[in-house]
C-alpha cells in the first residue's frame, strides 16, 4: 500500500520522541500517509531539543538529517508569501503555510488552541490531535499498527505493554486503545 495523503507535522510533535518514532515508522513503505515539515519547523524540534530537552547539538542534529535523509520528499519550501494572510497563532502560521503550499489537509499537532477552525477553514486544513489520528490508523490497518507497534518494541529491547505505557503518557486514548485491541492488560 502506498498511501500519499499529506500530513504536515508540528514541531511540537516531532520533538516528542516516542511519539515521532511511530508516525515516521508508519510513513515508512508500505506507508500509511506522506509527512510533510519544512526547514523551520526541524529548526523549531532542534530548539526544543536541544533546549528544553537536553539533548547534546550533534544527536539533534543527527535527527534532522536522518529524517531529511529517509523522507527527502516530506520537505516543503517557498511558502512565506502566504504568511502574512493567515489568521491562526503568529508562531505557527509557518506551520500552516507549509500545509497549504503542499497540499497537505491535516496537520497533526499537540497545540490544538494555535490552529482555530475559523483560520483553517479558508484553506481547507483541519488540526488533529496526534493521539486522534494514530487512532484512525489503527482503524484502518491494524495490522500494519500492531507490527510497527512490534518492532519499536523489540528494537528497544521491552515488551509492547511498556512501550504503550510510555505513549500513553502524551497519547492516553491511543495508548488505552492499542492495550485492549491487542490483549496486553
Amino acid at each position: 500500500m502506498k498511501a500519499d495523503f499529506k500530513v504536515t507535522i508540528d514541531a511540537c510533535v516531532l520533538a516528542n520522541y516516542p511519539v515521532c518514532d511511530l508516525l515516521l515508522r508508519l510513513a515508512e513503505k508500505p506507508r500509511l500517509y506522506l509527512p510533510i515539515w519544512s526547514d523551520e519547523i526541524l529548526k523549531e524540534v532542534f530548539r526544543t531539543q536541544t533546549t528544553k530537552l537536553s539533548w547534546p547539538a550533534g544527536l539533534a542534529q543527527h535527527f534532522k538529517s536522518e529524517v531529511n535523509s529517509a523522507f527527502p520528499e516530506a520537505s516543503v519550501s517557498d511558502f512565506e508569501h502566504i504568511i502574512p494572510s493567515l489568521k491562526n497563532h503568529e508562531k505557527d502560521r509557518h506551520v500552516l503555510a507549509a500545509a497549504i503550499h503542499s497540499d497537505s489537509s491535516l496537520i497533526l499537532t499537540f497545540n490544538l488552541k494555535d490552529f482555530p477552525n475559523h483560520a483553517l477553514e479558508p484553506w481547507k486544513v483541519e488540526a488533529c490531535h496526534p493521539q486522534d489520528y494514530l487512532i484512525v490508523l489503527h482503524e484502518m490497518e491494524p495490522i500494519q499498527m500492531a507490527s510497527r507497534i512490534a518492532a519499536i518494541a523489540a528494537q528497544r529491547k521491552m515488551d509492547q505493554l511498556d512501550l504503550l505505557l510510555k505513549l500513553g503518557k502524551s497519547l492516553p486514548a491511543f495508548a488505552s486503545r492499542l492495550i485492549d485491541d491487542l490483549n496486553l492488560a
